[in-house]
């Protein structure tokens, strides 16, 4: 079944004020949530930890940001000790980027402080309510991905509901 016009409208703006919402929780937050680390970092940081070493092209496209700006970003993280170079051992003209472990450290503690602030945010919040959430969530993020907002087609491959 087809979603309302009604229904699109109040899940677009509510979908925009939850991006408002997070950044200005971000900006008048980012001491208690990032720690140690700028607001960007964590960004940068996380395909690092998950996904190993990679070169700044890869981590500019996962971060979804342009090489230039994160290529600033990465020198703030390498002269705050959380990121190092080191030669790509298959070319020697580029460099792979990994987290030290004080950036490891650095992760650590801004994941316990997100942790803290979640909980205390999602206290009334019960266990179902918020799996539901997070599903839907993650629908939501793969449909914007596969969805081509030039045309406003919709995904290519529906996604069931999580109910």
């Amino acid at each position: 079944m087809a979603i309302s016009p009604a229904t699109r409208d109040r899940l677009t703006a509510s979908v925009a004020q939850l991006v408002r919402t997070g950044r200005h929780v971000s900006t008048r937050a980012a001491v208690q949530l990032y720690g140690a680390l700028p607001s960007f970092g964590w960004a940068l940081m996380l395909p690092l930890e998950q996904e190993g070493a990679q070169r700044l092209s890869a981590l500019a496209a996962r971060a979804g940001i342009d090489v230039s700006v994160a290529s600033r970003q990465v020198a703030a993280l390498e002269r705050a000790g959380h990121v190092e170079r080191r030669p790509d051992p298959h070319d020697g003209r580029a460099c792979l980027l990994s987290l030290t472990s004080t950036g490891r450290e650095a992760m650590a503690a801004t994941r316990a402080l997100r942790q803290e602030w979640a909980l205390g945010a999602l206290a009334g919040w019960d266990e179902d309510d918020a799996r539901t959430l997070s599903d839907l969530l993650d629908r939501l993020v793969a449909d914007l991905e596969s969805a081509d907002p030039a045309t406003g087609s919709a995904p290519r491959t529906p996604v069931p509901s999580p109910r």
